[in-house]
């Protein structure tokens, strides 16, 4: 049976002054460590055929899909469901301010990760009815290896999906800026090869 490659990457490095703030639909470009991180893939897939290349509408993840599929003459296809879990009135804020000025909602998030949304925004709950059947909907119908472009929530949410792992455990998972995943498919089997793979940017020219 042949066996297809599903890879699966976190967008690149953005402003590193957002270190430590909730950062969910704010839409940051790459720095430039993020576009060299980019680069890495471009170089380490160069042989690797692509039959469709997918991203979020978030400009870091477009950006980083460009960099990697721009010399290959495939179109970068947007998906708007794979955008980053929203935040809502959350979103940019220091975490460190969150936890002080709402003690109580930081307590009932950590009791229901899984299904608490924080004020106008989303649950991973909710982050998982949007993502999972387009992305069972995009590797069903295509044919040949797929790279996916998008972003930490939502490639967990991915990962929990292909592991069957609950979407409470999901902070289990690491997921760095640039790091690649990568899923085989044969058949309807989905199965983990690699997670978390990093780019070594010192290699890139």
């Amino acid at each position: 049976m042949l066996k297809r490659k599903i890879y699966l990457l976190r967008h690149g490095e953005i402003d590193q002054s957002y270190r430590g703030r909730f950062v969910g639909q704010t839409d940051l470009p790459l720095t430039d460590t993020g576009e060299f991180q980019a680069q890495f893939w471009e170089q380490e897939l160069s042989e690797v055929l692509f039959s469709r290349i997918h991203c979020s509408d978030l400009v870091r993840s477009q950006n980083t899909a460009k960099i990697i599929g721009g010399s290959r003459g495939i179109p970068t296809e947007v998906t708007p469901e794979f955008r980053e879990i929203s935040l809502g009135e959350w979103d940019g804020l220091p975490i460190s301010d969150i936890k002080s000025h709402f003690p109580d909602e930081w307590r009932m998030r950590g009791e229901n990760l899984e299904s608490y949304r924080p004020p106008g925004g989303e649950s991973f709950s909710d982050l998982a009815s949007r993502v999972v059947p387009v992305f069972g909907s995009i590797v069903k119908n295509a044919e040949g290896n797929l790279l996916i472009v998008a972003h930490a929530g939502v490639n967990r949410v991915i990962l929990c999906y292909a592991l069957g792992m609950p979407l409470a455990n999901l902070f289990n998972i690491c997921q760095n800026y640039g790091c690649m995943n990568i899923l085989e498919l044969s058949g309807s089997s989905l199965r983990l090869k690699a997670m978390n793979i990093l780019p070594s940017v010192r290699t890139c020219k």
